[in-house]
């Protein structure tokens, strides 16, 4: 008997055949969902066969007899084998689809343990060749034997492989022309996120001991869809409907509904600020996924404040806490090693319990976050891109796209793409600010009619509640915003201030803090966690509500899709986009006449580390000297379509160059790595040079390099839990825990009370002794005296820890 993994609390053995069978099958179910069952079931099948050698199992009884001296690492390889087997039977015709088979298939397999090879290399080597053709593998002719003798005879194993290459020569008959490349190397992604899902599910599942729940998806959404209506229908209330904002936001809505009959595409949902975008697109999912077999609704977003409103509001509607999932951030690092991981398989330690851990978004609605949803196409480790698979058949709402950031918009272009072409899944595009997507070079296949709404130049018009003053002719500092701010107090009830940056935020805070009372100046930032933000905005609305006096300084993080209203909004100046998501939280609800947007110029706003908003800010500035010289320019008013679609492409055009993810120490864009063909490959061309040779492999992606080298915000950021509220009692039960199904739901409730640090931060807070260290360093804690009521983390220390005590 070999063995895959032995169960932790009862030594139960998996063998090597029930694991090669169950990943198989459980891959075979993720690859159908895009017409590929057998080339992802083949990857299942083979991806753990160099356990079936006498050496694999010797190591895993060693390791689980002596845990305290387990057997060195790295000394048994067992993830080539089956890549081998692959390479010698199917490889060397050059550019075949069988070629190209072995490339998808056996990279995946390589790869399971860490993430997918390169092809080449920075310095020119063909890291993935070497490996599956050169590489001594101990044990490899035993492991072949077993296999045929236990899993499949080689008759069956090679009409197997026959269906994976037709479902390869299918998905290549769909590629659009001029996509070969991108297109295969997003199938290599697709793939290996089928087979990390399947293999880590069927060793948790043993582990467990349970067996996977199905969850009635189609009930379950026909259900979700007759609430919405029901709650869309409560809002007509005697009066009430024939407002022209309620009048709009109705018709918008019931447009909504009837394009969810058409097929799946790219679709743009433009409505207005204010304009119930949440519910109108929700109703559109809801039915599109109904009539045409979707599995689920993706809402994906810039901000997690944004996250924890909607996701309330829908859960509210639809009144299921339990099915409606939230994924901010990853609460624990997918730091282990490919080598430490590969050494561990098969025995239960709590490392190997850490990524077994379920975390795959597989609920029927699921709010994410642009960077989550990025991380899942391109960052490294094996967490991020196990969730791709679940982005198929799927109706995924990006809400307020307008904040893709300007390095990753060919990236998500190709992403969102692939999505529409391969993954049969559906795509909105939401926002009043619709960015230019369609042109640039890697563009968006997104059609001239693809508006969801009728007359949107006309709804736009009819949707005016402010009114914008230009200040900015003019510089402020500190000192002098606050004296505008408390002089404005007597003419608006409630403001609301938005600055470029944290420390200009904090500053203005503590200088409105001397001259007003407590309660009546909250602030905002992203050092706070997303349970301590909810709390602080519950409180603000609480005040607008009542219409009690109130000024809130806030970072850009409360602009886009926060509802709340003002009576008055200062705007620091910045990117037009920035500015119209900030007019959108003044007088969002009609409530006065009029609201007032003023747009100030703050000296003492630092912009060199961050050119988009510089940038935009002078892109802005120009619009705004155009129109004082004349008044009928930009379509006569600064938050015009016509004056938005002139800012993204003045803007996509002065930062071209950045649009492809360009990586410095490299001298290379990530889209030369990942996307394009070929002819545009420095180091193909390179290669073929130096060894004067054909370069031998279809695919030429640097998938490792790539990932290395990937992150959506500029500075590596570490998240740390931190003790707010309930934040204490989670960070214990996690400690306290070793059952991987806890651990699931924990790390969910986790993300609440979760803060991202920037690299520089996270090592101030370390020597000064802040930072509690689990798991051998893959989950970080806060010291309570770090944390702040006001602030959020404080990198002083100066917190009281009485403040927890509520």
């Amino acid at each position: 008997m070999y063995i895959a993994h032995i169960r932790s609390f009862d030594g139960e053995i998996q063998t090597v055949r029930q694991h090669l069978t169950e990943t198989c099958q459980l891959a075979e179910a993720i690859g159908k969902k895009i017409n590929v069952q057998y080339l992802a079931g083949l990857a299942g099948l083979l991806h753990d066969m160099g356990k079936y050698t006498t050496e694999f199992k010797e190591y895993i009884l060693a390791a689980v007899q002596n845990p305290d001296n387990p057997p060195k690492r790295g000394t048994v390889d067992h993830s080539t084998a089956g890549g081998r087997l692959l390479f010698e039977h199917y490889y060397g015709k050059y550019n075949t689809v069988e070629d190209i088979m072995v490339e998808v298939v056996g990279n995946a397999i390589l790869s399971h343990h860490g993430y997918l090879q390169d092809y080449i290399t920075p310095d020119l080597e063909l890291k993935f060749l070497h490996r599956i053709k050169e590489k001594e593998l101990k044990g490899y002719n035993e492991a072949k034997v077993n296999f045929f003798r236990e899993v499949l005879t080689i008759e069956d194993f090679q009409s197997y492989v026959v269906k994976a290459i037709e479902d390869l020569k299918n998905f290549i008959s769909r590629i659009n022309v001029g996509e070969l490349n991108s297109s295969i190397m997003f199938l290599t992604k697709y793939i290996f996120s089928a087979l990390i899902d399947a293999d880590r599910t069927s060793t948790r599942q043993f582990e467990e001991n349970t067996q996977p729940q199905e969850i009635q998806l189609h009930h379950l959404l026909k259900d979700y869809h007759e609430k919405l209506l029901q709650k869309i229908e409560s809002f007509k209330r005697p009066g009430q409907e024939t407002s022209t904002i309620n009048r709009l936001r109705h018709e918008m809505s019931l447009q909504c509904e009837q394009i969810a009959e058409k097929p799946s595409n790219i679709y743009s949902l433009s409505i207005p600020t204010g304009g119930g975008k949440t519910l109108a697109s929700l109703r559109y999912a809801l039915k599109h996924a109904i009539l045409h077999h979707k599995k689920r609704v993706i809402y994906i977003v810039p901000f997690t404040t944004i996250i924890e409103q909607n996701a309330e509001e829908v859960r509210r509607i639809l009144n299921d806490p339990s099915n409606i999932l939230e994924h901010h951030s990853n609460v624990y690092p997918d730091q282990l090693s490919a080598e430490r991981a590969e050494a561990e398989d098969g025995v239960m330690n709590v490392s190997q319990k850490l990524l077994l851990a379920k975390d795959n978004l597989d609920a029927p609605i699921i709010f994410t976050t642009m960077v989550q949803f990025l991380n899942v196409f391109y960052a490294t480790g094996t967490r991020n891109i196990r969730r791709l698979h679940n982005l198929s058949e799927s109706v995924i709402i990006f809400d307020e796209v307008q904040k893709v950031p300007i390095k990753c918009i060919s990236l998500f272009n190709q992403a969102v793409n692939f999505l529409k072409n391969h993954c049969h899944s559906s795509i909105v595009l939401c926002t009043a600010t619709q960015p230019a997507l369609r042109n640039v070079e890697h563009n968006l296949q997104i059609g001239e009619s693809a508006e969801m709404i009728g007359n949107i130049d006309q709804v736009i018009d009819e949707f005016s509640r402010v009114e914008i003053i230009n200040q900015a002719s003019v510089r402020m500092s500190t000192n002098d915003l606050a004296e505008f701010i408390i002089d404005q107090t007597n003419q608006f009830s409630s403001q609301l201030i938005i600055l470029n940056t944290k420390s200009v935020v904090k500053e203005l805070y503590r200088k409105l803090k001397e001259t007003i009372s407590e309660d009546g100046v909250f602030h905002l930032s992203t050092s706070m966690c997303a349970m301590h933000r909810k709390d602080i905005l519950q409180k603000i609305k609480d005040k607008l509500m009542k219409k009690e006096s109130i000024i809130c300084v806030s970072t850009q993080l409360i602009e886009a899709g926060v509802d709340v209203s003002f009576q008055s909004v200062i705007r620091s100046l910045s990117g037009l986009d920035s500015i119209a998501q900030a007019a959108g939280r003044c007088n969002r609800h009609g409530e006065f006449k009029k609201g007032t947007v003023y747009l100030i110029d703050h000296e003492e706003e630092s912009l060199k580390w961050l050119p988009e908003i510089n940038i935009g800010k002078k892109i802005t500035n120009k619009m705004l000297v155009d129109l004082s010289e004349n008044p009928n320019s930009h379509g006569g008013d600064l938050l015009s379509r016509q004056a938005l679609e002139y800012f993204f492409k003045n803007f996509y055009k002065e930062m071209a160059y950045d649009l492809d993810y360009p990586i410095k120490a490299l001298a290379v864009k990530m889209t030369d790595l990942l996307i394009n063909d070929r002819s545009k490959s420095d180091w193909y061309s390179a290669y073929s040079s130096k060894n004067s040779e054909k370069f031998p492999m279809f695919s030429h992606g640097s998938f490792q390099t790539a990932a290395r080298h990937f992150s959506v915000i500029a500075n590596q950021t570490t998240s740390i839990l931190v003790p707010y509220g309930d934040g204490k009692e989670v960070i214990a039960d996690i400690n306290g825990n070793e059952k991987i199904e806890d651990w699931s739901l924990l790390f969910r409730q986790a993300q609440h009370y979760s803060v991202n640090v920037y690299d520089q931060e996270f090592s101030r807070l370390k020597d000064a002794g802040a930072i509690i260290v689990y798991f051998d360093g893959q989950l970080f804690s806060l010291d309570e005296s770090y944390y702040s009521r006001e602030y959020g983390i404080d990198l002083e220390g100066e917190a009281e820890r009485s403040e927890f005590i509520f």
